[in-house]
């Protein structure tokens, strides 16, 4: 972005420059906003606004440039995720890998749900794809499953059945601190 500038924003330098050289000196100076030095990120959106466009704009002002930089880092508590499915957490806490509960060939898991969260949100796409991934991982085999038109849960039962899981698609997890199972199975994937 480039503003006009008035003459009381010249700098001695640039007065003494002119005298010496005979340059003129600009009228304009770059106003643009730029990111912060030591921040850093990916553009991944960039929105103008204007109201040449037909966007309502404050008095003034006749276009924006919105610019969403996203970071990529590791994660902390009180960071808000946000699933494919529409549903959203915040870290409550973050332990080493050696603190999760493993299943029984010692993987450990990466990330525990409150179970109350996806049932409340009708995300059944969620508990489907759960499913078919631990299939997935122990078959190397490939769904695909549209949208309206997907998998029906009986040839997902089968699925989990001819990869050696149970039927209802839970497992057993172990306790890292006693290495016993705990007392029900839940759903892996």
């Amino acid at each position: 972005r480039v503003s006009p500038r008035g003459d009381e924003n010249t700098s001695p330098s640039e007065k003494l420059l002119n005298g010496i050289f005979n340059q003129k000196i600009t009228t304009k100076k770059d106003t643009s906003l730029k990111v912060k030095n030591g921040h850093q990120g990916t553009v991944i959106d960039v929105q103008i606004l204007s109201r040449k466009f037909g966007d309502k704009l404050e008095d003034g002002i006749d276009k924006i440039v919105k610019v969403y930089i996203a970071q990529k880092r590791k994660i902390k508590v009180g960071d808000k995720m946000a699933g494919r499915y529409g549903n959203k957490g915040v870290i409550s806490r973050i332990v080493p890998e050696e603190d999760m509960p493993y299943l029984e060939d010692g993987t450990p898991l990466d990330v525990l749900l409150n179970p109350q969260g996806v049932p409340s949100r009708m995300n059944i796409g969620q508990v489907f794809e759960l499913h078919l991934g631990m299939v997935s991982r122990l078959t190397g085999a490939k769904f695909v499953s549209p949208v309206f038109d997907g998998i029906k849960w009986e040839d997902i039962q089968s699925e989990l059945e001819n990869a050696g899981l149970d039927r209802s698609g839970k497992t057993k997890i172990y306790d890292p601190q006693t290495g016993l199972p705990f007392d029900h199975p839940v759903s892996v994937g």
